[in-house]
C-alpha cells in the first residue's frame, strides 16, 4: 500500500470531488470511483498535509452515493474542496 498525498481535486459544477491529484504524480489525476476502491480496498491511501499536519482521506456514503472526504477539524485548509483544481 502506498501513501498518495493530495495536493489538488477535481470538482463537478455542484463542487462534488471527481478526481484526486497531486502534480507529477505516476498515479494523478485518480477518478473518484478508483480512488474509493483504493481506500476501500487498502490498496493505497490518500492524504492532504498542510503544514506538517496530515489528515486522510476517507469514504463516506451519503444517499446511497460514495463521497471522498477528509475529517472535520479546526482548519479548512486541508479540506478536499478547498483545494486548488486539478
Amino acid at each position: 500500500m502506498a501513501d498518495r498525498r493530495v495536493t489538488a481535486t477535481g470538482k463537478d459544477t455542484d463542487g462534488d470531488i471527481t478526481k484526486l491529484c497531486n502534480g507529477g504524480e505516476s498515479w494523478s489525476p485518480r477518478a473518484k470511483a478508483d480512488a474509493v476502491r483504493d481506500i476501500e480496498t487498502k490498496a493505497h491511501s490518500y492524504y492532504v498535509d498542510r503544514a506538517g499536519h496530515r489528515t486522510d482521506v476517507h469514504v463516506v456514503e451519503r444517499g446511497g452515493k460514495k463521497h471522498l472526504r477528509t475529517d472535520a477539524d479546526s482548519s479548512s485548509r486541508n479540506n478536499l474542496d478547498n483545494l486548488p483544481d486539478c
